[in-house]
């Protein structure tokens, strides 16, 4: 089917006539979804605040703990593209209603559990519900709001995404200290309560005419295998290291499966992923432009937390507040970007928005132990005001090239190449992190002239500086002790700021990838769907 005849069939494809009543409202279905959605982004970060309670009160050991949010994203990114197209194929109405109520039920047993076995089980429940939510939240809006109201609705809906991704350290951090580890969980319930039932009043199915109609079973099992090996390898190489054969095996065997996957597709009458997609430029752009700004991003980001908490001493709530700048600028660009790309096209908001990213990770590489809260947040809100336009950008970009009946497809890919880049920007970031404390620690620790350290000490010391804490023994005396911090935090500082720097070369390099990008051909396809 050409894109011209996805046009002409998308009024009925989508819905039929116009809306009048709730159900199918544009407007209300993007509250009705960004209130779904908000349950799985701020998951993503509230979490690890919860952790060291989590720990002491079940007594885990450090792997369970890091099970409990790798076991989190390793469901979501596996499931995701997989979970977008059952949407296609029953209908993205019923994959988000279904994803609503299991993320919330699974959020609710994490309350009650009394083992951390127990807990690292259903957040694996949770990563699959949430990968069923989130791309059936994208190909509702796609089907609903016609396509000069689009971005718009994109530029909201990652506003929410963005503002409770940043958010959530600073909820995790009053929930754990005033309530309990638990209502962290729990917080989910009434919220997915709230999301059903408007789910039930408000959404309308939308379903294409040429949708799918088969399960290309051994394509998941191909493309489920190839992702598990890649993020898992990303996931475990800060802690195996980069030359450890484990890391590269699993590499490796992602590499085959993903070839594997590639040939199937060829072969297969109703493909998991049709590779004719990628055939679109703009399409495999804005995938390998969310790639590069998850990898900026969320490696940059990664090792500021460490920086407020960890050198400036601020509790998780100071410094998520320090981090509203770049939270607020988020909430502010994404809707305003959202109207900007409809009025001039993805192109020059997207390039624009990857520069500011760039020259706010170079600013950011510039931070000192001293670096005043002022300064902090001009590089801090730069940030959020380059990210905005990318985020509602190349989603509507992978979203509008691809034809109705793969808008959970599409939706899937545009998640899944964060959840991808967000993990190789956290793992190559803390490769160069980790480099460079390595090389830098032994020498500023000997100018020092602090007393020397054996082998299996230093790289007990060197684990500690690269997350920005001091290795004072226990009983060191104060003044030996404020000479191992300024050390500790000196060496660390030099690390962050050659990860940032890595992260403004990223970031410049997705300035040029941003250039191939343009309005998707098939944006029309939900026009007609709803009266606005």
């Amino acid at each position: 089917m050409t894109s011209q005849t996805t046009v002409e069939q998308a009024p009925r494809d989508a819905g039929g006539p116009p809306a009048k009543g709730l159900r199918g409202h544009p407007w209300l279905t993007l509250i009705s979804v960004a209130i779904g959605v908000m349950m799985v982004a701020l998951d993503g970060t509230i979490v690890a605040i919860a952790n060291p309670a989590i720990q002491k009160d079940l007594g885990a050991t450090f792997a369970q703990v890091q099970w409990i949010t790798n076991g989190y994203f390793l469901a979501l990114a596996v499931t995701l593209i997989t979970a977008g197209k059952l949407g296609d194929r029953f209908g993205h109405r019923q994959t988000f209603l279904i994803g609503v109520v299991g993320f919330a039920s699974a959020s609710c047993a994490i309350g009650f559990s009394g083992s951390v076995s127990l807990v690292v089980t259903f957040r694996v429940l949770q990563g699959l519900f949430g990968a069923l939510l989130m791309p059936a939240a994208l190909g509702l809006l796609r089907a609903t709001f016609p396509a000069e109201k689009l971005n718009m609705a994109i530029g909201l809906w990652g506003m929410v995404i963005g503002a409770s991704t940043a958010g959530g350290p600073i909820i995790g951090g009053l929930l754990v200290q005033h309530v309990s580890w638990q209502s962290v969980f729990f917080i989910n319930v009434p919220v997915g309560v709230v999301a059903l039932v408007m789910g039930l009043v408000i959404l309308k199915d939308h379903r294409a005419e040429n949708a799918p109609r088969s399960f290309d079973l051994l394509g998941i099992v191909l493309l489920s295998a190839a992702m598990f090996c890649l993020v898992w390898a990303l996931i475990k190489a800060p802690a195996w290291g980069w030359g450890d054969g484990k890391v590269w095996g699993f590499l490796l065997v992602a590499v085959v499966c993903f070839a594997l996957f590639a040939l199937w597709e060829t072969k297969v009458a109703e493909p998991l992923i049709p590779l004719g997609l990628f055939r679109s430029v703009p399409l495999s752009a804005g995938v390998v432009l969310m790639v590069l700004m998850a990898i900026a991003f969320m490696g940059g980001l990664f090792f500021v937390t460490f920086y407020l908490q960890n050198v400036h001493g601020m509790s998780p709530v100071d410094a998520g507040l320090h981090l509203l700048p770049l939270t607020g600028m988020m909430i502010v660009g994404s809707p305003l970007a959202g109207a900007l790309i409809t009025k001039l096209g993805p192109r020059i908001p997207l390039a624009g928005g990857m520069l500011l990213t760039a020259v706010a990770m170079f600013g950011m590489s510039t931070l000192e132990t001293d670096t005043g809260s002022v300064a902090m947040s001009v590089w801090f809100a730069l940030l959020g005001l380059g990210l905005a336009p990318v985020m509602v950008g190349a989603t509507e970009v992978i979203v509008g090239h691809a034809p109705m009946e793969l808008s959970g497809v599409a939706g899937g890919l545009q998640q899944a190449a964060m959840q991808i880049g967000g993990s190789l920007g956290t793992a190559v970031l803390g490769a160069v992190m980790a480099s460079k404390v390595d090389s830098a620690l032994p020498g500023n620790w000997a100018a020092a002239k602090l007393p020397p350290l054996k082998p299996e000490q230093l790289d007990q010391a060197s684990q500690a500086v690269q997350v920005g804490s001091a290795p004072v023994p226990p009983n060191t005396p104060a003044a030996i002790a404020a000479k191992i911090t300024d050390v500790a935090h000196d060496t660390f500082i030099s690390g962050m700021g050659l990860a940032c720097l890595v992260a403004a070369g990223v970031a410049a390099v997705a300035i040029f990838v941003a250039l191939l990008t343009k309005r998707g051909d098939n944006a029309e396809a939900g026009a007609g769907a709803a009266h606005i």
